[in-house]
């Protein structure tokens, strides 16, 4: 699963990218690899997870992990191809959700390509650029559609309809995401197209030091226009954030947080975002060799959360042994918690929660 970062050029896309694959700015011990030059598989900080090291004590630790594609910079026309954008935009396409950096600052020294600072208007240009994109392949379908629909095919009429209903919300400047269609019609005909703005988003409004904590008027302007699209808002001083990352010592970087009246670096909260976004969640395995935080989706039932692991521990899935989060602190062990009674065995149909600490009994 991956996210992509976008926003228009110098709003501060590359700088967060940059700090988020800084290792030191996260804490002691938050590794970030490259795939390629723009592309970073990064840990997903949670507590949790050194809270079972600490009681296990286990030859190693492996966290979950979010890969996170730093793209260009969008203009106006992307959608015509301006600025290399067909490549920007198939690069948007590959991606399961989106980050979408706001400039909600002012530095003279950093040029805006539009002149000024309006995040809102910021944030319509690209809106408009991904909306034109898919209402390009909103009307390709339909031509394709509108020939089964006139046959009589019930189901063609069905999509047909499915689809008019999306080309007047995109040309009413409506992202996909906010047209309303049940979840069982979305399923059906808007998701398997892997349309741009039916991705999920997260709005990072990049402010400056002094707005940090509190945001400013640039921020409270977001959040009162994507109010109606239910996407959360971050604030993220990411210039200063990127000097914390500069320092070499962990107490000097904790140290500058504070002085900053932030408990964590903001890159930690976006991570963790980005991370919710994407529809993840974790379960843990808890054992001598390994204590390892696995992804799931969440609804995953036991058997899909074994086949994370290997395929064959889905196919032959047996049984699964859970012992919830709290009860493993609890008891400290999973012996302790096993004599408890707090070790319950589930079977195929089981739900797995956040935070869940399995094991998996399989035959192939």
């Amino acid at each position: 699963m991956k996210a992509g970062i976008v926003g228009l050029p110098n709003v501060g896309k590359s700088t967060l990218f940059n700090c988020l694959s800084n290792a030191k700015a996260q804490s002691a011990n938050f590794p970030f690899c490259t795939i390629e030059p723009n592309i970073g598989v990064v840990n997903v900080p949670d507590p949790r997870l050194e809270k079972l090291e600490e009681l296990v004590e286990p030859e190693r630790v492996i966290p979950a992990t979010v890969e996170i594609v730093d793209i260009a910079g969008l203009v106006k026309g992307a959608s015509k191809g301006e600025g290399l954008g067909n490549q920007f935009l198939g690069n948007i396409r590959e991606t399961d959700a989106i980050i979408h950096v706001l400039r909600c600052f002012d530095n003279d020294n950093i040029v805006h390509v539009d002149g000024s600072i309006d995040p809102i208007r910021d944030k319509e240009t690209i809106d408009i650029e991904l909306q034109l994109k898919d209402l390009e392949s909103v009307e390709k379908k339909l031509d394709k559609v509108k020939r089964a629909a006139k046959t009589g095919n019930k189901e063609a009429q069905k999509e047909e309809a499915i689809l008019l209903q999306l080309k007047d919300g995109l040309e009413a400047g409506t992202s996909i995401r906010a047209i309303d269609i049940s979840e069982d019609d979305r399923d059906a005909y808007v998701k398997p197209l892997q349309f741009i703005t039916d991705k999920p988003v997260l709005y990072v409004c990049n402010v400056d030091e002094g707005a940090a904590v509190n945001g400013n008027e640039y921020v409270d302007k977001v959040k009162e226009t994507v109010a109606s699209e239910k996407a959360e808002v971050i604030v993220l001083a990411v210039g200063t954030e990127a000097d914390i990352t500069e320092l070499d010592d962990y107490e000097e970087r904790q140290l500058f947080l504070q002085d900053m009246g932030l408990e964590e670096p903001g890159a930690s909260v976006l991570i963790r975002s980005a991370y919710k976004l994407l529809n993840q969640q974790t379960y843990f395995t808890a054992g001598v060799k390994e204590v390892r935080a696995w992804t799931v989706t969440i609804g995953a039932t036991a058997p899909q959360a074994a086949g994370v692991i290997h395929t064959d521990f889905e196919k032959g899935f047996i049984r699964a042994e859970v012992i919830k989060y709290d009860d493993f602190v609890k008891y400290g062990s999973e012996a302790k918690a096993r004599e408890a009674g707090k070790l319950g065995v589930e079977g195929k149909s089981y739900v797995v929660n956040d935070g869940d600490v399995m094991h998996f009994l399989f035959n192939v």
